[in-house]
């Protein structure tokens, strides 16, 4: 990386419309996983603050739900609140697409961004997939014609490729000053709030194309018990049809996405985890705002 005369520390909210891989750069810039991601649209639903520190510099990523256009439930209305949220005090954001891609929905991610008056910086994604070469910078000056961006960095977030040019452009957009967290530190979510998260995270990854849109996670125990911790995770669902689907043939389904997703919180947390899940009804809880709030969702 190159030399920067001081310290840098700051907001960049990072934006683009569902499944471009947004938290999959975050967990890469951060060094730690603490956005989950499938390869279904619209994983995250919640806005999340992960912290990459550098030797000189600290970027603190403010990972969002993905912008879409379709707004049929409060949910989906939610998360687009979120996202625009998101916007509000960051000193930069960072635009994310997918290589050889541009439709209706980065134009709208691009004029919340104008709109917003921050620098951006273009993220394009995904480049290992690109198979020809070739087509990558004529698609780049595409993009870039007529629109306005600090800097351009094709990147793959899965193989971490080019993320240290892409912390370079980003960390001369934010102030000059000490690092506002801990090195220590990766994000300003409650390891409760982690916990929920890896098993919706099992949900997306093992359900049905439909199916984990009508599902969510409450953490209703969670417990220090010596070296152990003690959770408790309740499964809501919006009809009792989509109950039995979670639970599966005897238990199985249930029972391989609390193995899966007590794995995945040992090796975030460090610690043993004693996990217990059940799966309740609650009808239309993602078309009802005050139930969404209950839930832990916010704008």
């Amino acid at each position: 990386m190159t030399d920067l005369p001081s310290h840098r520390a700051g907001h960049v909210a990072v934006i683009g419309r569902p499944n471009v891989g947004k938290s999959t750069l975050v967990n890469a810039l951060v060094g730690f996983k603490i956005s989950i991601t499938s390869n279904r649209p619209q994983t995250t639903r919640h806005r999340l603050l992960g912290i990459a520190s550098f030797p000189h510099g600290q970027l603190l990523l403010v990972d969002t739900p993905g912008l879409h256009r379709e707004q049929k439930k409060a949910m989906n209305r939610m998360m687009n609140r979120a996202a625009r949220g998101a916007l509000e005090g960051v000193d930069a954001a960072l635009l994310v697409i997918e290589a050889g891609r541009w439709d209706d929905e980065d134009t709208l991610a691009y004029e919340a961004l104008k709109e917003a008056g921050v620098p951006v910086v273009l993220a394009v994604n995904q480049v290992d997939r690109i198979k020809d070469k070739g087509k990558l910078l004529p698609f780049l000056a595409e993009v870039a014609k007529d629109r306005e961006f600090a800097a351009v960095h094709p990147i793959s977030a899965l193989k971490r490729k080019g993320l240290e040019d892409l912390v370079d452009s980003l960390l001369p957009l934010v102030p000059e000053q000490a690092a506002l967290y801990g090195e220590d530190e990766i994000t300003d979510k409650s390891q409760r709030f982690l916990a929920g998260e890896l098993v919706r995270e099992q949900l997306m990854r093992q359900l049905g194309a439909e199916l984990p849109y009508a599902t969510t996670v409450e953490i209703e125990q969670f417990a220090v018990d010596g070296k152990l911790l003690r959770i408790g995770a309740v499964i809501w669902v919006e009809r009792d049809g989509q109950k039995a689907i979670v639970i599966g043939k005897g238990g199985e389904r249930l029972r391989e996405i609390g193995t899966r997703a007590r794995g995945q919180m040992e090796r975030l947390f460090d610690s043993k985890v004693f996990l217990e899940t059940w799966v309740r009804v609650r009808e239309g809880w993602s078309n009802d705002e005050a139930a969404l709030r209950t839930l832990g969702y916010h704008d």
